[in-house]
């Protein structure tokens, strides 16, 4: 198959796993009366089954996102999918929190190999004028994913709240092994030998991680993206994990109604924006050495007033529009960031210096989910954490817009 339309197959297959990724990990949060009905819990412990599920899945990021970089980054996709789906089929069988909270903890465990060694193939495919594009194309996937959470409410409505989690399980299985027929490392000069040997997992180069890490924190842009990312994880996952209560208690709404605004509007806003996104980062690419870190600083300059709106209004239509053009300007920075990170980091380090971003995005985001729900306990409105979330918005604007790139990391534009 010619390269060129193989490094676009690549990107819709990963559209797929990208897809059931994030649906398997956030259905939950729209079957929460459906799983406390069944399964007794205060808001905080039913805060915690996500937050437990980032602290897990930020953890091993780091480790993830450098087997990413040492082996082949195709059969750790595959692994961490098999893997991954597995876990939510058994999912369906619990019948306790705990047994809920340990599945969550192996779902964190097996999700946290995907996203950096997807993004990194990505990347190796995809250079220069496509970059932004084909990795914003794969975050819509991702955005699918999460506008389908809404299906784990509905199906838990009619018929149980395990249903979901075991027919999901089953088809993420079943195209992991499709997967294993159809994905492939890029073949790179350095990768020749391995390639001819008969070993799923071969190491590609030298990378060793304890130096990945010294690499990536002596580097002055990198902590920058590393801080803005930490921050915009608060907003990221307090948004997702409690928007569908949000709607379903402020506006009076069903669980079914609750969660198609709260994820059906919202991402699919996300996905379209994510799509525009990569569009508009590799046109001012062209013109501009910062094109791809400017996009998403005046993304998060619009969705930061936008979230503000949301919170405080008591109109259900408005707080729909306001929630949708947040989610349409903030994704701009998802769909860029690797992008960026290609910008200022060694290609050697890229899915360990995203793996990197996720440990502190995840640990801080799943501390914000749970903070959430004890004050929840404590009586105090979502609207108030919504309201905080403004202030953290416009701080990751300023941080990312004093990031620079560096022309030592420049690579070739053509697909070879």
């Amino acid at each position: 198959m010619n390269k060129r339309i193989y490094a676009w197959l690549v990107v819709v297959l990963l559209c797929v796993v990208g897809c059931l990724n994030y649906l398997d990990r956030t259905m939950i949060t729209t079957m929460r009366a459906s799983i406390i009905q069944a399964i007794p819990m205060t808001d905080g412990q039913f805060g915690l089954l996500t937050s437990v599920f980032l602290w897990t899945y930020g953890a091993l990021s780091p480790i993830a996102g450098y087997l990413a970089d040492r082996f082949n980054r195709s059969r750790v996709i595959i692994a961490s999918l098999f893997i991954w789906s597995a876990v939510t089929w058994l999912t369906a069988y619990a019948n306790s929190f705990e047994h809920l909270l340990i599945t969550r903890i192996l779902m964190g465990f097996s999700e946290a190999c995907y996203i950096p060694a997807a993004l990194a193939l990505i990347m190796d495919y995809h250079r220069g004028e496509t970059r932004s594009f084909a990795n914003s194309m794969h975050m819509a996937g991702v955005m699918v994913g999460q506008s389908l959470g809404f299906v784990g409410g509905w199906l838990a409505e009619r018929h149980t709240w395990n249903f979901a989690f075991f027919i999901f399980g089953f088809i993420g299985m079943g195209y992991a092994l499709l997967l294993l027929f159809t994905l492939k490392d890029e073949r790179k000069e350095e990768d020749v030998v391995a390639h001819v040997l008969p070993v799923p997992l071969v190491p590609s180069n030298d990378v060793r991680f304890t130096k990945a890490i010294r690499v990536l924190f002596s580097n002055k842009q990198y902590l920058l993206a590393l801080a803005a990312w930490c921050l915009l994880g608060i907003v990221g996952w307090l948004i997702v994990g409690w928007l569908p209560t949000y709607f379903k208690e402020h506006f009076a709404l069903s669980q079914t109604k609750a969660g198609i605004y709260a994820t059906g509007y919202f991402h699919t806003a996300a996905l379209i924006g994510v799509l525009v996104g990569g569009l508009l980062a590799d046109r001012w690419a062209k013109v501009h050495p910062r094109g791809r870190i400017l996009l998403p600083t005046v993304g998060l300059l619009v969705a930061a007033p936008a979230i503000y709106l949301a919170s405080t209004t008591n109109i259900l239509a408005v707080a729909i529009f306001c929630f949708m053009l947040f989610a349409f300007t903030r994704i701009f920075t998802d769909g860029n960031m690797m992008p960026i990170l290609c910008l200022i980091t060694d290609r050697r380090y890229r899915a360990t210096g995203y793996g990197v971003l996720n440990l502190f995005s995840c640990l801080i985001g799943g501390l914000g989910i749970y903070i959430g729900g004890i004050m929840r306990d404590a009586a105090i409105n979502l609207s108030v954490l919504f309201q905080i979330a403004t202030l953290i918005i416009l701080s990751c604007a300023f941080l990312l817009y004093r990031i620079r790139p560096s022309s030592r990391y420049e690579e070739s534009t053509k697909i070879k």
